[in-house]
């Protein structure tokens, strides 16, 4: 199966180059990026299905990319910009973002306690939230060694492509 940071890179990677189409298949998995009109690539990959904006649109082969789930994003994603910019400023402070568009879950479950809140100590390989995308949990690590500061994003948000979810003070 491919991993969501290979499937990343190869995005980037189309995205600098001329190249249109990139068709891969491993092990029975299949991988097609196009781009679109607008020259931003979309991932058509079976049978994980995953989307993301403004950049990848991640799908499974037969689902069609949705196009209002992106309309009200920038309504939910105005909300927490302004309180991050602030604190932004300071080096120490690592921004945990989305990496794809989906909901943001603080727990694994609705009746169990929050994977992180503000306060909490993590590691690189601490998970410190799901993001649904498709009916698929995707596990989110924080990527860094620190203290958690803020918390971003509310339970059962929509969050899109590399929104902040946590900012991190990093150790």
């Amino acid at each position: 199966m491919f991993k969501l940071n290979e499937i990343r890179e190869l995005i980037r990677l189309l995205d600098e180059t001329s190249i249109n189409e990139f068709n891969y298949e491993l092990e029975g998995a299949k991988l097609l990026i196009k781009k679109n009109e607008v020259g931003v690539a979309t991932v058509v990959a079976a049978p994980q299905v995953i989307q993301a904006a403004p950049a990848p649109v991640v799908q499974a082969a037969p689902a069609p990319v949705a196009a209002p789930a992106a309309a009200p994003a920038p309504a939910v994603e105005a909300a927490p910009a302004p309180a991050a910019a602030p604190k932004a400023v300071d080096a120490n402070l690592h921004k945990i973002v989305s990496p794809m568009v989906g909901t943001f879950y603080k727990a694994p479950s609705p009746d169990a306690d929050a994977y992180v809140k503000a306060g909490s100590r993590v590691d690189e390989k601490s998970i410190v939230c799901i993001v649904e995308a498709m009916k698929l949990m995707n596990e989110i690590e924080a990527d860094v060694k620190g203290e958690i500061v803020e918390v971003l994003v509310e339970n059962g948000q929509l969050v899109e492509y590399g929104q902040p979810l946590f900012l991190v003070k990093v150790d």
